[in-house]
């Protein structure tokens, strides 16, 4: 079954973030938010046809971390001895 999508806004998005060990400012996800010169948003945040605010799907948010993390794991000189998808082996948060 497939989960239905999950709608945070900044705030939010920024308690997801912290509970995975991101510490970001307002301003910090605020500007990944705001269009750059371009039009474009460093994250995928949408503002909400009704309420006007920004939001952005739980779920895809934490993706693009975890997906930069294998994307980083791959770059890298030494390669980690596990598959992305097996536990560490041991957990660094204090």
């Amino acid at each position: 079954m497939i989960k239905p999508p999950f709608y945070i806004g900044l705030d939010e998005a920024r308690q997801a973030l912290s509970e995975i060990g991101i510490e970001l400012t307002h301003k910090q996800i605020k500007r990944a938010a705001d269009p750059d010169a371009a039009g474009r948003r460093k994250l995928p945040f949408f503002v909400d046809p009704i309420d006007g605010r920004l939001k952005i799907e739980r779920g895809t948010l934490l993706e693009i971390y975890m997906r930069c993390q294998i994307d980083a794991e791959r770059a890298a000189h030494v390669q980690p001895s596990r598959s992305p998808s097996s536990p560490k082996p041991f957990d660094p948060s204090p």
